[in-house]
């Protein structure tokens, strides 16, 4: 009987935890449970209407299903400069500088593949979205944690890094806004890391999907002299304009980091549906009015996960960013894995738990926004029925 093998560089990654999760939800679902998901960051909202019609217009074109270019349309790179300059205050050259990408998940495998050999180390934020790890061991790399502390405001110790750095350390994962933790980034931190980028010859990359939510100052890594020389900026319209599942991202760099992406891009897919560009490009026109509208909706859905995070004993800066609410455990519960599924098993409100980023994210549960005010409120009255405070 045959006995075939995976390759070996499976053996050191994990099915992603939300996928497991997910399909245990599902189950509880068909036993007619009716779980309430606060866990997952999918935008429930739509894209504007103008987004629509543009994909729909579009699609109807005979011309416009074929393969497109690697580099996507003139069109989509154009808005995407626009919208760098509009919204960050940084020149990017369109045709050079900018890639656009089917989601910025990919441009996390894709830089990955393009820049790390078996065996560089990788400094990957703790906590921090697991996907930073499972792509630099995919790709044979070690990782070396840096540790995010609540008592440091969720922002690396650039000296603390300094003094743990080791031979080898080829690149380093940011990601401000952060997630989980709703840190936003600020100019001081930005220019420590790229000073810290020039003098150890390290590749930084700025993953930046969350700085139009429930933020009044979209940032951008870039913005800081000396930037395009150590980085690369990936952003995404999954989350700044409800667009998640059309898979629409970008990689920002100057034109050498960006050819080098483009070399294992341009072997593992054959380019992106020329309507999704377009509409693309048209949500990218959105006026910070439509930023706002989106955020009037997203703010009153945190004052109601507040409230069920007030009723649970838990703790949260009101300062957070972005599309989630990260919370300190009560003391009594002994980890946050446990407490969520405590939650889940008798409420049936499933909360994500912390651990899931990292061992510093142990005492920590994670809510989402992306549920309307009716469900929280659905989810609100079972905890406070089932739970015990």
């Amino acid at each position: 009987m045959a006995d075939i093998k995976p390759a070996k560089r499976i053996e050191r990654v994990e099915e992603y935890y939300f996928s497991k999760k997910l399909q245990e939800i599902r189950e509880m679902n068909d036993r007619g449970l009716d779980v309430i998901n606060l866990g997952i960051g999918s935008p429930d909202l739509p894209p504007s209407k103008e987004v629509i019609e543009t994909l729909n217009n579009h699609s109807q074109n005979s011309n416009n299903h074929g393969y497109q270019s690697y580099t996507g349309i003139p069109e989509l790179r154009n808005a995407f400069a626009t919208w760098y300059s509009k919204s960050y205050g940084i020149k990017l050259d369109p045709s050079t500088e900018i890639l656009p990408l089917m989601g910025s998940k990919e441009g996390i495998m894709h830089i990955s593949m393009a820049f790390l050999n078996p065996g560089d180390i990788v400094l990957v934020p703790n906590p921090g979205y697991p996907a930073y790890r499972s792509a630099s061991e995919l790709v044979g790399a070690k990782v070396q944690e840096y540790s995010l502390l609540e008592e440091n405001n969720w922002i690396p110790d650039v000296n603390a890094l300094e003094n743990e750095l080791k031979e080898g350390t080829k690149l380093m994962w940011i990601n401000y806004p952060n997630m989980p933790t709703g840190q936003p980034g600020n100019p001081d931190l930005f220019t420590k890391l790229i000073d810290f980028a020039h003098k150890h010859n390290i590749l930084i990359i700025n993953d930046n999907p969350y700085s139009f939510i429930l933020n009044n100052n979209p940032s951008s890594l870039l913005a800081i002299d000396g930037a395009k020389d150590v980085m690369i900026e990936l952003n995404s319209l999954s989350k700044s304009h409800n667009m998640a599942g059309w898979r629409i991202g970008m990689a920002a760099a100057k034109a050498e980091f960006i050819q080098y992406i483009l070399r294992v891009k341009s072997n593992m897919d054959s380019g992106m549906f020329k309507p999704l560009q377009l509409a693309a490009a048209k949500a990218l026109e959105a006026n910070m009015a439509w930023h706002q509208e989106q955020n009037k909706i997203y703010s009153l859905r945190r004052d109601k996960i507040r409230k069920i995070f007030d009723f649970l004993n838990c703790e949260y800066d009101v300062n957070q960013t972005g599309l989630f609410i990260w919370a300190r455990i009560p003391k009594a519960k002994k980890t946050g894995k446990d407490f969520a599924e405590e939650i889940l098993q008798r409420s049936r409100v499933f909360i994500a738990p912390g651990f899931i980023f990292g061992s510093n994210g142990n005492n920590y549960i994670r809510a989402s926004l992306c549920q309307p005010i009716e469900v929280i409120d659905k989810a609100e009255k079972r905890i406070r029925e089932n739970q015990e405070k």
